[in-house]
C-alpha cells in the first residue's frame, strides 16, 4: 500500500534524522524532497502546496524540544500535518438514528460499490454487532444485483429482492419496508455508476437521497484511478450530501496520491479503505495510523488489533495448558498453528503495519514466505495418521515414503516439516509450568480495547 510514496518519504525522513542541527539550506532541501515525493504519488497539486507551506511554516525556526533532536523534531511536523491532511480525527459512522439507518453506496462505475457494499454489511456485522440488509438498485446493470445477491449468501446477511424492470425508487421503498418488518439495523443500497459522471445519474441520486433521507452518503473511490477518481468525488460532494469515503483497492496502489487528495478536495473525510478482494478486508480509517504507515513507522496498534480479531484465543489456551502440563507439542498442534498463520491473511499486509529498518520492504520480505508452502505441509500432516501426529518419532523410513506420496511432495519435504516441528518442540520444553499461559494473557483480546475503533 503506497509503496512509492513511503519509500520517498522515508529517505526523506531517514536523512533528517541523520543530521544534527537543521539550518535553513538543509530544510530547503527536505521540503523540495516531500514537494517531489508528493507529485510524483499523483497528490493534487493543490493539495501539495497547501501541505508544503504548512510544513515550512512549521519547520522555519521552529523552536525544538530539549529531548529531540532537530532531525526527530522535523519528522515529528511532517508526521502532524499529514494527519492533519488525512482527516485529524478518525470519522466513524452514524448509525445513531431510528433503524434501520440507511447508507447510500455512491460512486463512478467499475469503483467497487458493490464489493464495498459486502464488505461494509459484514464490517457492521463482525464488528459493530448490527443486523445489516443489502439492496441493489441498479436497474442499468442486473449483474450488479446477482452480484449483490451472492455476496449476501456468502456473508450470511439479507438481500431485498430487485429486479432491472423495477424503478429504483420503488425498489428502495420495498427494502426499507422490508427492513422494518424483519427488524433489521442498517439498510446499505447499492446505487448505479457510470463510466464518467452523468446529469442523469445525479438526477437519480439526487432522487433517491430525498426519499431515503440516508444517515451516510459514501463515495466509493477507486485509489488506482488517481486525480481522475478524486475529481469526481469532489463533483458528487457538490451535487449530494456527502457524508465520506471508502476508498477502494488500496493494497494495489502503491501512489498513494488518492487518500492525501480525497479529503482535501472534497471536504469530506475518508472513513473506510478496501485493502484486498476478501470481503474482510476492510479496515475504519484512523488518519493517526495511516500517517504513521505512509511515513514507513508502522502501525503496530492496528496490526495487534487485527490479529486479536482472527487468532483463535481458545485454541491458543488449549494449547498453553497442554505444553504447560508437559504433554509436549505434536504435529496437530503444528497443523493449528499453520492453519492460524494463513487465516490472518496476507502477510505483505501484516508486515506493512510493522516499523521495518531502513531498505527493508513489506513486499520483499513476505516474498520470502510462500503461503503454498504452508499449504504443502499441512497436507503433509494430513497425510499422516493420528498415531504418527501424536508420537512423531515412530514415522520411519516407509512411513515417510507412504505420507510423501500421499501429500504429492518429496520426502526431503517431509524430512524438513519433521526437523522445523523438531525444533519448535524443543522451543516449547523451553517455557516454564504456566509460562506460556501467562504469555498469552497478553495476547489481544485479553485486556481493554484500544482507542480509535
Amino acid at each position: 500500500m503506497f509503496a512509492n510514496l513511503t519509500s520517498r518519504l522515508k529517505d526523506v525522513t531517514d536523512r533528517v534524522r541523520g543530521r544534527g542541527r537543521l539550518t535553513d539550506v538543509n530544510i530547503q532541501e527536505s521540503i523540495r524532497d516531500v514537494r517531489r515525493a508528493l507529485i510524483e504519488a499523483d497528490v493534487a497539486v493543490p493539495v501539495v502546496r497547501d501541505f508544503v507551506a504548512r510544513v515550512q511554516a512549521r519547520a522555519v525556526g521552529t523552536e525544538i524540544n530539549r529531548s529531540l533532536t532537530p532531525g526527530q523534531a522535523f519528522v515529528g511536523i511532517l508526521n502532524e500535518e499529514l494527519i492533519t491532511e488525512l482527516g485529524g480525527d478518525a470519522s466513524p459512522l452514524n448509525l445513531r438514528q431510528q433503524p434501520p439507518v440507511v447508507i447510500l453506496m455512491i460512486g463512478l462505475q467499475g469503483g467497487g460499490k458493490t464489493t464495498s457494499s459486502g464488505k461494509l454489511a459484514l464490517y457492521l456485522k463482525e464488528h459493530l454487532q448490527r443486523r445489516p440488509l443489502l439492496v441493489s438498485v441498479d436497474t442499468r446493470r442486473p449483474a450488479a444485483m446477482l452480484q449483490l445477491e451472492r455476496i449476501a449468501s456468502q456473508i450470511g446477511v439479507g438481500c431485498a429482492p430487485a429486479t432491472p424492470e423495477e424503478t429504483p425508487a420503488d425498489i428502495a421503498r420495498r427494502a426499507v419496508d422490508l427492513a422494518r418488518r424483519q427488524q433489521y439495523d442498517v439498510l446499505i443500497v447499492d446505487t448505479a455508476g457510470r463510466t464518467r459522471l452523468e446529469a442523469d445519474l445525479l438526477v437519480e441520486l439526487q432522487s433517491l437521497s430525498a426519499q431515503l433521507s440516508p444517515a451516510e452518503t459514501l463515495f466509493v473511490l477507486d485509489s488506482m484511478a488517481g486525480q481522475d477518481a478524486v475529481n469526481a468525488a469532489r463533483a458528487f460532494a457538490d451535487a449530494l450530501p456527502l457524508s465520506g469515503i471508502v476508498l477502494t483497492k488500496t493494497d494495489g496502489d502503491a501512489r498513494g496520491g488518492a487518500a492525501l487528495s480525497a479529503r482535501a478536495v472534497t471536504g469530506r473525510p475518508i472513513k473506510f479503505i478496501g485493502t484486498g478482494e476478501k470481503l474482510t478486508a476492510l479496515e475504519a480509517f484512523v488518519p493517526e495510523r495511516m500517517a504513521s504507515r505512509i511515513l514507513g513507522m508502522g502501525d503496530v496498534v492496528g496490526l495487534v488489533e487485527e490479529i486479536g480479531k482472527k487468532v483463535d484465543r481458545e485454541q491458543a489456551e488449549r494449547l498453553a495448558r497442554k505444553v504447560g502440563k508437559g504433554h509436549g507439542f505434536d504435529l496437530g498442534d503444528l497443523r493449528d498453528q499453520l492453519q492460524q498463520m494463513l487465516g490472518l491473511g496476507g502477510l505483505d499486509g501484516l508486515l506493512a503495519r510493522l516499523p521495518l529498518p531502513g531498505g527493508m520492504s513489506a513486499d520483499k520480505l513476505a516474498g520470502q514466505v510462500d503461503p503454498k508452502a504452508i499449504r504443502r505441509q499441512i497436507g503433509i500432516i494430513n497425510s499422516m495418521t493420528l498415531s504418527e501426529r501424536r508420537f512423531p518419532k515412530s514415522i520411519n523410513g516407509s512411513r515417510r515414503l507412504r505420507i510423501a506420496a500421499g501429500a504429492g511432495v518429496g520426502v526431503p519435504e517431509v524430512n524438513r516439516l519433521l526437523k522445523q516441528h523438531e525444533q519448535m518442540q524443543k522451543m516449547m520444553k523451553r517455557f516454564s509450568k504456566g509460562g506460556l499461559q501467562r504469555a498469552l494473557r497478553n495476547l489481544p483480546g485479553s485486556g481493554p480495547r484500544f482507542p480509535g475503533r
